[in-house]
């Protein structure tokens, strides 16, 4: 229920290609100046900075007022994480402010869970602004925007999705505590921790059985976002309807939100997911692999 106001000008934004449609909706409402920077590719960021830097703002070429990197801590359609290390050294190196939406990496991510700061051992005081949602790992509803003071305050005084939004209601706000208890190990049962390492034995289950059997994965092997490459719109459509029809209920995505032959189907993890569970998924999809041809990897050997 919070935005970021640029309704000044002169503002920056630098933002990694492949952020959800949120965040791009979110900065093109903002007001300020969009630069895209190729996804994870510290070079070509660099060098977006360093010419911002020097040219100024168009026509008048002064200085920009603020620029704002704007990155994903999981890329929700990709399962790749930011490289947020070498992202805040260029942050720090040209002055600029760094923007982190955690809604995949919080509670996921991380020893402890707490995200792709602690994944990359990075300071969360080196992140200007950290956002969340609690639909996710929390299981509620809502989300949060964590910053300095006077940020946190700036947003209450001035965004305007604060001030007409209504207030969480307790149900929701009981159980995003008791989930924040459980992650940071507070409520005196190790569930949250429990539950943390079984959903990092999950992702790493699944995706090194699938893998090895020939499926093109995206992302990485910690990440419990599991985007499998299908290619083929017919050949998505097909292995959505005939999972559904046994009992799997995979997200699938096709162009425009993915290229046009990057269609792919999106498995999502859960601490929940049994063994027996994510095996009968892999069993399944083998089942269905020779009518439909999912594996794509060129170390799977072609069929006779």
């Amino acid at each position: 229920s919070s935005g970021i106001n640029a309704e000044y000008g002169g503002c920056l934004l630098i933002s990694d290609e492949l952020n959800h449609a949120s965040l791009i909706l979110g900065a093109r409402l903002s007001g300020a100046k969009i630069k895209v920077f190729r996804h994870n590719n510290m070079a070509h960021l660099e060098k977006i900075l360093k010419t911002s830097i020097v040219m100024g703002q168009p026509r008048t070429r002064r200085p920009w007022k603020k620029i704002l990197i704007v990155v994903e801590g999981i890329y929700s359609m990709e399962g790749t994480s930011c490289n947020l290390p070498k992202i805040v050294e260029l942050k720090q190196k040209y002055k600029a402010y760094l923007y982190v939406d955690e809604a995949h990496s919080i509670g996921a991510m991380g020893k402890t869970g707490r995200g792709i700061c602690e994944h990359y051992g990075v300071a969360p005081a080196d992140i200007d602004i950290l956002m969340g949602t609690f639909s996710k790992s929390f299981g509620a509803a809502g989300g949060y925007i964590a910053g300095d003071r006077e940020l946190i305050t700036y947003l209450k005084q001035e965004s305007h999705a604060q001030a007409y939004s209504s207030a969480m209601s307790p149900p929701v706000a009981r159980q995003t505590m008791a989930a924040t208890e459980a992650i940071m190990g507070r409520d005196g049962t190790g569930e949250g921790q429990r539950r943390i390492r079984q959903l990092k034995e999950n992702t790493r289950f699944f995706r090194t059985e699938l893998q090895k059997r020939g499926y093109i994965l995206f992302g990485e092997l910690d990440s419990p976002v599991v985007p499998l490459l299908i290619c083929s719109i017919a050949r998505l459509c097909a292995f959505a309807k005939t999972s559904l029809a046994n009992g799997l209920a995979p997200v699938v995505v096709g162009f425009p939100a993915t290229p046009m032959l990057g269609a792919r189907a999106r498995f999502c993890l859960s601490a929940s997911h049994t063994r027996k569970q994510l095996q009968w998924m892999i069993d399944l999809m083998e089942e269905q692999e020779p009518v439909l041809g999912l594996k794509l990897s060129s170390r799977h050997k072609s069929r006779s």
